[in-house]
């Protein structure tokens, strides 16, 4: 089952390489902590912030790509944890179809931050790495 999560909180610090990305349980109280490089964590920060720079980054030219191609960013899932390691997907729906995109879960936020985009986890996954 997926639930539904919101992005709570970057943690960004220049002087560590990992960072770490909150995201909160919508209707509970459950935390899922996330270690990203501080280059994911700065764009997902950019985005959410909508910083516009003169050229597009990769997260804006895959946003542009999905966009220009007819396809629609439906949700984002975080689908797996194997070995320490995060997996998620994004759903684009196009032309009516349902295509799963194979992601990294830094590389998924940094997409859908800024916008309406839905962020879930699979129950698994937080059964076994979330906190409370």
């Amino acid at each position: 089952m997926e639930v539904r999560m919101d992005l709570a909180q970057i943690r960004i610090s220049e002087t560590q390489d990992n960072q770490v990305i909150v995201l909160r349980e919508r209707s509970g109280n459950r935390l899922l902590h996330i270690v990203i490089g501080l280059t994911e964590a700065l764009a997902i920060d950019r985005r959410i912030k909508n910083v516009q720079l003169q050229r597009p980054m990769t997260h804006d030219l895959l946003s542009n790509v999905i966009e220009q191609l007819g396809g629609e960013l439906e949700k984002i899932v975080i689908n797996d944890l194997k070995d320490h390691t995060f997996y998620a997907k994004l759903v684009v729906r196009h032309e009516g179809e349902i295509v799963e995109v194979d992601s990294r879960p830094s590389d998924a936020i940094a997409l859908g931050a800024g916008s309406e985009v839905p962020l879930y986890v699979e129950d698994h996954v937080l059964e076994e790495a979330a906190s409370q």
